[in-house]
């Protein structure tokens, strides 16, 4: 199987070589969220302080929206019927979609670098120790694998390039903004709340936070409940249940593929 992941890992980065687009897409358009949120957002709630709350939450986002390369991918080599000339070679299933996955997983770490560094350049910063910088940018790592599974599982369910597109859409946005990565869930009212509260983004967001030592803006409300009390146990537990249930539902949706 890591023979096959590699062999695919490495055509797939030999597409983004041939199209650079690729990767200007997921280095500049975190690029524009920060400066959006940092700047013209950043002044009605709070500045500075606002600034380094809201890295842990572009992060988050970041990965999040960076599954929409995974289903893409596979939806555009369904199509094209490369699958297909994959299905028929002795590799194994697991094989071809980890490969999609392991390859835009490290296109999104460029992505996150330029992002590290942007934020460094507007003033984020981090105070807690190198052990726990080390233990959040895991947890971000292990969400992005897990988000890259459900873009897998995406991809390999839409009929063609354009549903995949549109399927990527209809559930990252909700998503990312209904959490409190730009804002406090506790600003939002009733089940909103609970929804963002409970969010797995918002999960992320919130260990990261407290990993990084970047405290809130003093006019958003104090961040209270199950989930704040214990945001790192809950983030690495909702990516871990999210890949449980998603690698089976790909390579189930894989084998269906083949009797379409």
């Amino acid at each position: 199987m890591f023979t096959d992941t590699a062999v695919l890992v490495e055509r797939n980065l030999l597409t983004v070589k041939r199209i650079p687009t690729l990767l200007i897409s997921a280095t500049i358009q975190p690029l524009m969220f920060v400066f959006l949120f940092a700047y013209v957002f950043g002044a009605t709630f709070g500045g500075s302080s606002y600034r380094e709350f809201l890295m842990a939450g572009i992060f988050t986002q970041t990965v999040v929206f960076n599954a929409a390369f995974t289903t893409v991918g596979l939806a555009n080599d369904t199509s094209d019927g490369i699958i297909d000339r994959l299905r028929s070679l002795p590799m194994t299933r697991l094989g071809v979609i980890s490969g999609r996955v392991t390859s835009d997983m490290l296109l999104g770490a460029v992505g996150l670098a330029v992002m590290v560094a942007c934020g460094l350049a507007i003033g984020w910063r981090i105070y807690g120790s190198a052990a726990d910088a080390a233990i959040a940018f895991g947890i971000i790592g292990l969400f992005a694998i897990a988000m890259a599974w459900v873009g897998a599982v995406s991809g390999l369910a839409a009929p063609n390039v354009e549903a995949a597109q549109s399927i990527g859409f209809l559930w990252m946005f909700p998503v990312t903004f209904l959490s409190s990565a730009f804002i406090s869930a506790q600003s939002l009212p009733g089940p909103l709340r609970t929804i963002a509260e409970w969010n797995p983004v918002t999960a992320v967001a919130t260990a990261c936070r407290q990993l990084f030592g970047n405290e809130a803006p003093p006019m958003f409300p104090t961040a209270t409940g199950w989930v704040a009390d214990h945001a790192v146990g809950y983030a690495v537990g909702s990516s871990l249940v999210i890949l449980a249930v998603c690698v089976p539902v790909s390579l189930a949706l894989y084998r269906r593929s083949a009797n379409r």
